[in-house]
């Protein structure tokens, strides 16, 4: 496994980690502990989680994610692990957690203590803003419309209190997601202006049919030293090729109706077949070709595995030691250009 340093912290983080949003929900807590053991003896060291975990979201199961992993960390080296999380923003509701989450100074304490207790310990490597508390088109939404913004929590504020948590030993290092370039550049100065712990690393989505990031974001990340933490590398299954031969085979896609609705586009079928049969012509697992080809970016630093099954893990993990030829590469940025981030 390689490890790369996260941003400009002293984090070196496994290139490819463990996503644990089906904890919870598609698997249970003695399958959560498995994958964990399988993922850290393979060499991943970074494990992330968040707040409203599991998905699909819901009040009766908000949490069950970190305290499955709480149950396993306790018997675990924990300067040997890398663990973030994330504390759950305003823009999806979420009426069960604290009656609407904010990233706000009341809202911030309360659910880093919380995270911290279900994960039973005493501080978080990275915690995470798991989308901004002002407007932004997230989520399949793709145009900004300045008329639906809203009261939100100055960024300045925000960081303030992250670096009050920082202070109290809490969190080591603050991360941002699902994040605009103008939101990255705007925590960047907020810290320099008012001297305050630096963002190290943004978890947004990245993959085959969604290199949006490669645009505004990449220059932004790039010259602030900000890395991509990639989430949803084989776009919710759809790179794996499952969804071609079988369209309602086991997947998040079809056991959550409306979840994935930034797949519900009218390109995402051509294009998913067509990177599929790359990988096919060539020889490679489709899901490992698209997993090697979001590690081998440039301004990756990690990879999100997520996975149900061992076996779906232990060929995701298998993605690592995978390097692309240049033909293949080429072949992809054909079909990108064909059908441009279907999936955004």
């Amino acid at each position: 496994m390689e490890y790369r340093q996260l941003g400009s912290s002293d984090l070196q983080v496994s290139a490819l980690s463990l996503g644990t949003m089906t904890f919870g929900e598609q698997n249970s807590e003695a399958d959560a502990h498995a994958q964990l053991d399988l993922a850290t003896a393979h060499g991943v060291n970074f494990i992330d989680t968040a707040e409203m975990y599991p998905v699909a979201p819901r009040a009766e199961t908000q949490g069950l994610t970190e305290r499955y992993i709480g149950s396993w960390l306790k018997h675990q080296r924990r300067d040997q692990l890398i663990i973030a999380s994330k504390i759950a923003g305003p823009a999806r509701g979420f009426s069960w957690i604290r009656n609407g989450p904010r990233i706000n100074r009341e809202h911030l304490n309360a659910a880093i203590d919380g995270s911290l207790k279900r994960l039973q310990t005493d501080y978080l490597d990275l915690y995470q803003i798991h989308w901004p508390d002002r407007y932004v088109p997230m989520f399949g939404a793709t145009s900004y419309e300045a008329s639906q913004e809203h009261e939100t929590t100055p960024i300045a504020e925000q960081l303030l209190t992250l670096s009050e948590l920082v202070e109290a030993g809490k969190i080591r290092h603050i991360g941002l997601s699902n994040e605009t370039p103008w939101g990255v550049a705007e925590f960047v100065r907020c810290a320099e202006q008012m001297g305050l712990p630096k963002v190290i690393s943004i978890q947004n989505a990245y993959h085959l049919m969604n290199r949006t990031f490669e645009s505004g974001l990449a220059e932004v990340c790039h010259h602030t030293h900000i890395g991509l933490l990639a989430y949803s590398p084989l776009a919710f299954g759809h790179l794996s090729g499952k969804y071609i031969s079988d369209p309602k085979a086991v997947g998040r896609i079809t056991l959550f109706p409306g979840f994935g609705q930034r797949y519900n586009k009218i390109n995402v079928p051509s294009a998913s077949a067509a990177y599929v049969q790359i990988a096919m012509q060539a020889g490679l697992d489709p899901a490992q070709m698209a997993l090697a080809y979001a590690r081998t970016r440039w301004f990756t630093a990690s990879v999100i595995l997520g996975a149900t099954t061992r076996s779906q893990l232990l060929d995701n993990l298998a993605s690592a030691e995978l390097t692309l030829s240049a033909e293949v590469i080429d072949q992809i940025d054909a079909i990108h250009k064909l059908y441009p981030n279907p999936a955004p």
